[in-house]
């Protein structure tokens, strides 16, 4: 017997089962157990959501939503703020449409994270489901200060079955860029995803390398269209946030990829950091397997979270 595979949304919401216990949970037992919503009822919300990493500000404009549908429709009871509260959520996280458009052209990628996120991974992931949309897809390995870095982004490509572009380690990622460039227009690649190197303990560095490589593209490959995507650790929770800010700084990052939310109940975190840093999350790995890295979507997101089926 053959195990019938699992939709999109049933293993969003198993990956999502230790931040819906951790933040749904609770909001929920509020719900319940007020009788009248006042000033207590909106305090215990409020702590709620920010022990659940949706972060001060977020929950501020979360709240300050809640209570304005709460005066505009006249509601008395708790339990009918449910589905407000998660519409608001929703409307937080509501960027405009997530667009993939590097998808779609001839395209430079660059994936930035410290070490330990799920960076290699995370590219591996993502250039063997281009390869399965029919996309030519080339890696460049150009973080080559991390020991054994350039073998496991080969494991990972070997096993997505894409090309790498690799230098000796502790060369410099401005030339494997270089010649990942080259190669990528002599082969008429789709799509050219480029590993860097994320030393946040240097940050001048940090931004030089960045800038050096962004050179070496604008001048090689100025008709491609550019993705910067930074990959976050979920498990990290706030401190995620801080390397969003730090990245930001640092270079200008167009989408974010969240990962290990199945193993985290700090998962608020995708929230926070679209709604404060105006950042879209457009990726978001739940677990281990080449198809958990999913495209991120606001509202299957929130439906997975509060679990909440579509209305038929």
């Amino acid at each position: 017997m053959f195990e019938k595979k699992k939709s999109i949304f049933q293993r969003l919401k198993e990956g999502l089962t230790k931040t819906r216990d951790n933040i749904v949970s609770g909001i929920d037992s509020i719900f319940h157990g007020f009788s009248a919503i006042d000033d207590d009822f909106y305090e215990e919300l409020e702590e709620a959501l920010i022990m659940g990493d949706l972060g001060a500000k977020t929950t501020e404009q979360i709240l300050d939503n809640l209570k304005e549908q709460v005066k505009e429709r006249h509601i008395k009871d708790p339990q009918d703020c449910r589905q407000m509260l998660i519409d608001s959520i929703c409307r937080q996280m509501d960027l405009g449409e997530n667009a993939y458009e590097y998808e779609k052209r001839k395209s430079v990628v660059l994936v930035i994270g410290v070490n330990g996120v799920g960076k290699t991974t995370s590219i591996g992931k993502i250039a063997s489901q281009l390869k399965e949309d029919g996309k030519k897809v080339l890696v460049a390995a150009a973080d080559t200060f991390r020991a054994a870095a350039i073998d496991q982004l080969d494991t990972w490509c070997r096993r997505a079955g894409v090309p790498m572009i690799a230098h000796q380690e502790g060369s410099d990622p401005a030339a494997v860029i270089y010649d990942a460039i080259q190669a990528a227009k002599a082969r008429d690649i789709d799509i050219l995803i480029c590993d860097t190197a994320g030393r946040l303990h240097n940050k001048k560095n940090l931004m030089e390398e960045l800038k050096k490589i962004n050179r070496i593209i604008d001048r090689e490959y100025p008709e491609c269209y550019r993705e910067t995507l930074l990959v976050l650790d979920a498990t990290t929770g706030q401190n995620a946030m801080v390397q969003a800010q730090v990245f930001t700084e640092a270079a200008g990052i167009d989408g974010i990829i969240l990962t290990k939310m199945d193993g985290t109940a700090k998962g608020g975190i995708a929230v926070a950091i679209q709604s404060e840093l105006g950042i879209p999350v457009k990726y978001i790995g739940v677990g281990e397997k080449i198809d958990d890295l999913q495209k991120f979507d606001a509202e299957q997101f929130v439906r997975a979270l509060f679990d909440v089926k579509r209305d038929e």
